[in-house]
């Protein structure tokens, strides 16, 4: 059973609108006061809804299940999927693998925002190389499989770890200026064009943006993007009651001061990133579709129904389910016939999706994931939301009088391992950002207030081994990151979901790719209708006379 979503985007509040309005103000529940009135100081109050998914998601509604209990055999001896029960929240995920097209995507965008900076296209390119064997003719993919049109719906391999971070926070910042534009609270496309051909239309601006680094999400929140140039004809009315007229590119002060959009109003979206390896193992097994009131009838072994990896269905009966090496010698099938039509990767919308809709989620490419690489990583962490591999950050500030933030070459924020488990008083505060600001580089800041050393790097938490030998008596480092999936090239144990390998983080193989997934906020039910809720009551509005 494929679950379908549909959902509408949430919709901002129209201020204009409630202040015109005959209509009941929303009220505070705690103090009786007005939201969205700006002769009260102008709080605001929106909509509390799903935000709909970005682009390319579908959305997972999460639960219990338990981890590692769909491997019913460990033929490598590794004993490094121990069965452990955990909740995994609501998210989303990408329907697809990131494909070719995807990336040359973000390369293209790289070469058109900084032509001088050839260092940093070279880094951004997959490792076309991981396709050479010794005693394999495989040139032809070294230089067609990541350009030429015929793979371009294929997954990107050659990517590592880190490179796929890079990738996420590009995405991120790409679609969430991409909102904004199309909305009218950037500058358009056109205008946008406009600007750096130096020409406009009539009603078009054709000013130079004040700030010239590229979009950024985090800078953008911080208010540090935004003036002439960058702000779209239809920005937020701010009602604060210290907001100023703001002015046009003409010098004259526009009619109503406006803003430029916040968390609080649920425009834009959250970060694309690689989902944590529970996330990934529950999302593949889909037991969503095996699940009745809370009882699952049939348990799985890959991402569908079954014990075997052909199709039992009467129209595609006998069929391969996954793009998989069916054994030694036999990655395709025989002339006529093949098996699973693929003799490497496949495109990305091949084979039947699971019951959350996605695809290939065995074989064609494994996929990394966030997590840090542990063999008793099941037995150790926490039973909600698992994961290893925090390394908690915090982002410099260049003014902290002025909470502006620090910005590197590419107009990023610069982020500095954290100091402190909790939130520093402000002069706590104030002298460890000066002291980051003192020192050179993206050194990282100690924090001259601190008494007992906190350590931000939290990737090799509660192991009882001696971290100290990692990487130097095992293959296993702080830099060990987990991939899952099984590929072209793996035997049919792989394709369950809970089987685990690891590679470094800058490491990549033609076996290799990714999906993103992004965090759902709000209430964890994607589907509530048909089922049963408590009904509740709204509050009483307070009357002040």
């Amino acid at each position: 059973m494929k679950i379908l979503f549909t959902r509408t985007a949430v919709v901002l509040v129209g201020l204009t609108a409630l202040l015109s309005s005959c209509s009941k103000r929303p009220q505070s529940q705690k103090t009786g006061m007005t939201y969205n009135d700006k002769t009260n100081g102008g709080y605001e109050l929106f909509k509390k809804t799903h935000l709909a998914p970005g682009p390319g998601l579908v959305p997972i509604e999460g639960g219990t299940f338990v981890m590692g209990g769909s491997a019913d055999q460990d033929v490598t001896y590794d004993y490094n999927n121990v069965r452990r029960r955990v909740t995994v929240p609501s998210f989303y995920m990408d329907e697809t693998e990131v494909s070719n097209q995807d990336w040359l995507d973000y390369l293209h965008w790289i070469k058109i925002t900084f032509p001088a900076d050839y260092e940093l296209y070279y880094n951004a390119l997959p490792d076309t190389l991981v396709w050479r064997r010794p005693l394999s003719y495989n040139e032809p993919y070294v230089e067609n499989y990541l350009r030429h049109p015929a793979f371009n719906d294929y997954p990107v391999v050659g990517v590592s770890w880190d490179q796929a971070q890079d990738y996420c926070s590009w995405r991120t910042d790409r679609m969430n200026e991409n909102i904004l534009r199309e909305t009218g609270r950037l500058v358009t496309w056109a205008d946008a064009a406009n600007q750096g051909a130096g020409k406009a239309k009539k009603g078009q601006t054709n000013a130079a943006p004040t700030n010239k680094d590229p979009f950024n999400t985090d800078i953008y929140l911080n208010g540090q993007y935004k003036g002439s140039g960058i702000d779209g004809k239809k920005m937020i009315p701010d009602i604060s009651p210290t907001a100023k007229p703001t002015t046009a590119a003409n010098g004259k002060a526009t009619a109503k001061p406006v803003r430029p959009a916040r968390i609080e109003d649920g425009i834009l979206k959250q970060r694309y990133r690689l989902p944590s390896e529970a996330e990934w193992e529950y999302a593949a097994l889909a037991l969503i579709g095996n699940t009745e009131f809370e009882n699952i009838d049939n348990n799985k072994i890959y991402p569908w129904n079954g014990l075997g990896v052909r199709s039992a269905k009467q129209k595609t009966r006998g069929l391969i389910m996954a793009n998989f090496k069916r054994g030694l010698g036999d990655n395709m099938g025989v002339g006529g016939y093949l098996n699973d039509k693929a003799d490497i990767t496949a495109p990305v919308r091949t084979f039947a999706p699971n019951d959350f809709g996605l695809y290939q989620m065995a074989g064609n490419v494994n996929e990394w994931v966030q997590d840090t690489y542990r063999q008793t990583s099941f037995e150790e962490f926490e039973d909600f939301n698992p994961f290893r591999g925090n390394e908690y950050k915090n982002k410099r500030l260049s003014d902290p009088q002025k909470a502006q933030l620090a910005k590197d070459k590419y107009g990023k924020p610069i982020l500095d391992p954290a100091v402190s488990a909790k939130k520093q008083t402000y002069a706590e505060m104030l002298a460890t950002q000066n002291q980051a600001n003192a020192a050179n580089g993206n050194a990282p800041a100690a924090n001259p207030l601190a008494g007992k050393p906190y350590n931000p790097d939290l990737r090799g938490a509660a192991d009882s081994v001696n971290t100290s030998l990692y990487g130097t008596t095992t293959l296993v480092s702080d830099k060990s990151k987990v991939y899952k999936g099984g590929s072209w090239n793996d035997m049919a144990f792989w394709l369950n979901p809970a089987t685990r390998r690891f590679m470094d983080e800058d490491q990549s193989s033609a076996e290799i790719g990714f999906r993103c997934a992004m965090t759902m906020v709000g209430a964890p039910e994607i589907f509530p209708s048909g089922k049963p809720h408590y009904s509740v009551k709204k509050p009483k509005d307070f009357k002040a006379k």
